[in-house]
C-alpha cells in the first residue's frame, strides 16, 4: 500500500512492504543520512534484545525491517560490524539475523546483549523437564504448583495396575465383568467415553490397560482401579498412599481416570470433597519416572499409534510419535500420556532419548500448543551438557 503525505511543503513517499514475513516501513528520504565509515566481518556471536527499544534497519537506514520488541524471545546472530555516521555522530552497528534468516539487518549494538535469548514457554501454565536418568530437574516453570492434570492422572493408575499384574500372564488374561450401568453410560458419551462397554460383558485386564493407555478411556481406568483395589474408593486411597510413599508433596487424587467430580457425579463415581486431581508438574514427572523405571514396557506400549482392542479401534493421541504432525526424528519420542479437560487444559507428558544423551521427561500443564511447546522444550534442554551420556 502506497500513500502520499505533505509535510512542510515537501512530498514524502511512504511505502509498506513485507520483508521476511514482517511489515517493513520506508523511512522518509530526508532522514536517510547514514554513511558507512567502515565494515568488517566478526565471529558469529549470539545476542538477544536488551530492552523493548530498538529496531533493525537496512544499512542506509532507509528501511525499517522490524522492531526488536516484536521478537521478545529471539536469538540474533551477528556476523558483521560497521561504524556508521549520522550527521556528526558515529555509532557501532551489528549485522544480525534470526536462526531462520527470515529477519535480518543492522541494529545499534547497545540495543543488544550478548548471549542467547532466555528460553520461555508462552502457553503452558506449568512445565518441567527432567533428566530421567538422574531425576534432576533441568528446566522448570511453576513446577511446584499443584494443578488439575486430567488424563495424565492415568500414569498413576497404569503404575498400580502393572504393579498388581506383576508380569504374570494369568493376571493379564484375568477377566473383569462390567456390572456398573454408570460405567456403561460413561463409555457411551462422546465427552467422557471412547472405548464402549457392554453391560455384563467381560474384558481382560490387558484389554482395559490398552484402552486406558492408548485411547485414554476413562471407564477402563476406573474398571482397572476397581480390579486392583476392590472398589473405586479403595483404589483412590491407594493412589494417594503411593504418592505419599514417593514423597510427592504436591499431589492429591480423587479420581482414577482424571475426570473431575463435577463430571463423575452423574455416573455415580464422585469421590472426596475436592473437585479434581491436582499434581504439580514436577511430581507428574516423578510419577512418570517411577512408571518407566519400574515398568519399562510402557515405552514399548506407549509408542503404539493405534490398535484394535475387543473389536474397537484405540487411537493414541500422542502427536509426537513417528508419522504424526509434531514428530522430530532426532528426539525419538516414544511416550507417554496426553490429557484434557476444560478445567485442566491440554496436558502432556512426553519422553524420548536423543542419541548420545540421557532420556528426558517433559511435562506441560494447561497448555494450548502442548506438542509444539514440548518439542521446543526437548530441543532446548538437549543443548545442556548435563544431558550428555
Amino acid at each position: 500500500m502506497t500513500s502520499l503525505r505533505i509535510r512542510r511543503g515537501m512530498v514524502v513517499l511512504l511505502a509498506a512492504v513485507t520483508v521476511g514475513g514482517v511489515v517493513s516501513q520506508e523511512v522518509p528520504a530526508d532522514a536517510a543520512s547514514y554513511q558507512t565509515v567502515s565494515t568488517k566481518k566478526i565471529k558469529k556471536t549470539a545476542y538477544h534484545k536488551k530492552s523493548s527499544k530498538g529496531a533493525i534497519f537496512n544499512k542506509k537506514h532507509t528501511k525499517k525491517v522490524s522492531n526488536l520488541k516484536a521478537h521478545p524471545n529471539t536469538t540474533w546472530y551477528a556476523t558483521k560490524q560497521a561504524t556508521l555516521k549520522h550527521g556528526k555522530t558515529k555509532g557501532i552497528y551489528l549485522y544480525v539475523n534470526n536462526s531462520k534468516k527470515s529477519v535480518k539487518g543492522w541494529v545499534w549494538h547497545s540495543y543488544l546483549k550478548k548471549g542467547k535469548a532466555p528460553f520461555v514457554l508462552k502457553k503452558a501454565k506449568a512445565a518441567v523437564a527432567m533428566d530421567a536418568k538422574t531425576g534432576k530437574v533441568v528446566w522448570s516453570k511453576h513446577a511446584n504448583t499443584a494443578r488439575p492434570i486430567a488424563s495424565v492422572s492415568k500414569i498413576m493408575t497404569l503404575y498400580l495396575t502393572l504393579k498388581k499384574v506383576d508380569g504374570k500372564s494369568s493376571n493379564w488374561n484375568k477377566k473383569i465383568k462390567i456390572k456398573s450401568k454408570g460405567l456403561v453410560r460413561m463409555s457411551r458419551t462422546s465427552a467422557y467415553g471412547g472405548f464402549h462397554f457392554k453391560l455384563n460383558h467381560s474384558y481382560t485386564v490387558k484389554q482395559l490397560y490398552d484402552a486406558a493407555f492408548l485411547d485414554s478411556s476413562n471407564n477402563s481406568a476406573i474398571a482397572l482401579g476397581q480390579w486392583v483395589a476392590g472398589s473405586n474408593g479403595k483404589f483412590i486411597k491407594k493412589m494417594n498412599a503411593q504418592a505419599k510413599a514417593w514423597k510427592l508433596g504436591h499431589a492429591h487424587f480423587v479420581s482414577a481416570s482424571g475426570l473431575e467430580n463435577s463430571d463423575l457425579r452423574q455416573f455415580g463415581y464422585k469421590y472426596g470433597s475436592a473437585n479434581a486431581n491436582k499434581v504439580s508438574a514436577k511430581d507428574v514427572a516423578l510419577m512418570a519416572r517411577h512408571l518407566m523405571t519400574d515398568f519399562p514396557r510402557v515405552l514399548k506400549d506407549g509408542k503404539v499409534g493405534s490398535k484394535r482392542v475387543n473389536g474397537q479401534l484405540c487411537y493414541n493421541y500422542n502427536n509426537m510419535l513417528k508419522g504424526r504432525k509434531y514428530y522430530q526424528a532426532s528426539l525419538k519420542v516414544d511416550g507417554l500420556k496426553t490429557g484434557y479437560t476444560p478445567l485442566a487444559g491440554y496436558c502432556f507428558v512426553g519422553t524420548g532419548q536423543k542419541s548420545g544423551k540421557h532420556r528426558v521427561i517433559t511435562v506441560v500443564l494447561h497448555d494450548e500448543n502442548e506438542f509444539s511447546e514440548t518439542r521446543s522444550l526437548m530441543n532446548h534442554v538437549y543443548g545442556f551438557s548435563s544431558m550428555a551420556n
